[in-house]
């Protein structure tokens, strides 16, 4: 690499009782793509923000050089006229504005004091095809995935005259074939002599991907290690927890017992489209002590599944069965399905699983609060007892239980919410996409607690878009396509290729 473009100095960043960030140094040659990794709560996403201005000067300790100009950032707006340009995880586009719109919103193309409607349509028909898409600028944001919503955020970055590209999670929500036309999007403007920095948790990705990659742990910079031939997924795992795991998945010493939940013909219908089936005669069981792996595609029906399950909080019910203990039990609420044992942690913690402005008291104790309260008022000291509990059974990194949830990692919500319901005290616990967003060693964390409660009984349902992840984790896995389950495997007799190949025939085969 020709020059270094960035330079983070001694950066540190204090919030009330925690020290995000405790002398970060970072360095970024021109026209690299560097990977900035580390478990969730290391401070990656604190330290962009810092740089981009969203923390501004003044809230933070160190020095940031730009091009080789010192930078003292008040805003967002005052980064981005540098050229640095950061793409959150959670999109910031408007739902209701077409496409064209949302690339320039806050840079509106003008002629004299109006819109130049024609130029805005032609400029960002050449920013998405720079991007790689076929789309009409006049469609909605509504109206296209989430794969292309974050194509429509590059466009968006590279009208502004991007230098530097900062992209956090940038893979998390998307299937296989989208993060890959992402990551291959970043090597076209790489060569086009745009720098990237890229946090993320797939290490694969980090590994195909990126120049160099910098480990953060605890706040603190670990190293910085070239992306050669000798660097692999473990060298960089034991930087980012500060030991190897070699067992990323946990033995398994289940002892699995009769079935105790089981849906039969379960079809449900599109909640606005008629005549559409969005699950379609499934079939599928659950027995004691045992871990069932849901595979698809997205698109697939699997969160779907799980909802209309869950008290029939997705679709219409158009029929179908559910049994627990051999007994059929009608479940059309989520009060009921509490009330049978049944407990969902949802893919979209942060829309379904927690109030995010509540502490981890608060929600914790939310799902179950019959159980702590002193006749018409809750029981302070009592749902104090509670949440301590599962902190301390977790392993929730916080300074207290009164900490709000907002503040937390990723890895650290996705526990609270697992605590919320293991609090019902369910019989059958379903988890959709368990592991997403989260780094590697919460991940093993969260593939124990799995592990103890199937030690303890319990009835396991896990989805996720990670087949490695099911394959590690699983007694059985079904494949499901179109609505409709295609496969039943032992886990011993599968590999990724035979999943994949049942979860892309058609549904109604």
């Amino acid at each position: 690499m020709s020059s270094t473009i960035l330079e983070m100095k001694a950066i540190t960043k204090e919030f009330p009782g925690v020290k995000a960030l405790d002398n970060v140094n970072l360095e970024v040659e021109k026209g690299e793509i560097h990977a900035l990794v580390g478990e969730n709560g290391a401070g990656k996403s604190t330290l962009m923000k810092v740089l981009s201005g969203v923390h501004p000067v003044g809230t933070y300790q160190g020095e940031i050089r730009f091009e080789d100009a010192t930078c003292q950032f008040q805003s967002i707006n005052e980064s981005e006229a540098e050229g640095i340009v950061i793409i959150h995880q959670e999109l910031a586009l408007i739902p209701e504005m077409t496409i064209a719109e949302n690339i320039f919103l806050g840079n509106e193309q003008k002629k004299a004091q109006f819109i130049d409607w024609k130029v805005t349509y032609k400029k960002a028909e050449n920013l998405l095809k720079q991007v790689g898409m076929k789309i009409d600028p006049n469609d909605l944001i509504k109206h296209i995935g989430v794969g292309q919503q974050q194509l429509v955020e590059i466009a968006k970055a590279l009208s502004k005259k991007v230098k530097l590209l900062i992209l956090d999670e940038p893979t998390a929500a998307l299937n296989e074939t989208e993060s890959r036309n992402l990551l291959s999007l970043l090597k076209t403007l790489k060569s086009e002599g745009i720098t990237s920095i890229i946090i993320t948790h797939k290490l694969k990705e980090v590994l195909s991907i990126s120049d160099k990659v910098t480990i953060l742990r605890d706040g603190k910079t670990i190293e910085t290690l070239m992306n050669n031939d000798d660097l692999t997924e473990n060298r960089i795992i034991q930087g980012m927890v500060g030991r190897d795991l070699t067992d990323l998945f946990p033995e398994r010493n289940c002892k699995i017992g009769d079935i105790t939940f089981e849906v039969e013909d379960w079809t449900i219908g599109h909640p606005q489209i008629a005549n559409r089936k969005v699950v379609n005669e499934v079939n599928l069981n659950v027995k004691e002590g045992e871990i069932v792996g849901i595979a698809g595609l997205m698109g697939a029906g699997r969160t779907e599944l799980m909802m209309s399950i869950f008290g029939r909080t997705y679709g219409k019910y158009i029929k179908g069965s559910i049994k627990i203990k051999g007994k059929e039990r009608k479940i059309s609420t989520v009060s009921e399905a509490i009330k049978h044992g049944i407990a969902y942690v949802s893919e979209d913690r942060k829309e379904y699983g927690l109030i995010l402005n509540d502490s981890i008291k608060q929600n914790i104790s939310l799902s179950n609060l019959k159980n702590i309260k002193n006749k018409i008022t809750i029981n302070n000291s009592e749902e104090t007892k509670v949440a301590n509990k599962y902190r301390e059974k977790l392993n929730i990194k916080a300074p207290s239980i009164e900490q709000e949830v907002i503040n937390l990692s990723g890895g650290n919500q996705q526990k609270v919410v697992l605590g919320k319901w293991i609090y019902t005290n369910p019989d059958i616990l379903i988890l959709d996409e368990p592991t997403r967003g989260i780094d590697v060693g919460a991940k093993n964390e969260i593939y124990k607690i799995m592990n103890e409660l199937a030690e303890e009984g319990k009835s396991i349902i896990v989805v996720s878009s990670e087949l490695p992840e099911l394959i590690g984790l699983c007694d059985r896995i079904y494949t499901l396509s179109e609505g409709r389950i295609t496969g039943e495997f032992p886990v011993q007799d599968v590999e990724q290729e035979k999943l994949m190949s049942y979860m892309t025939v058609e549904g109604s085969k």
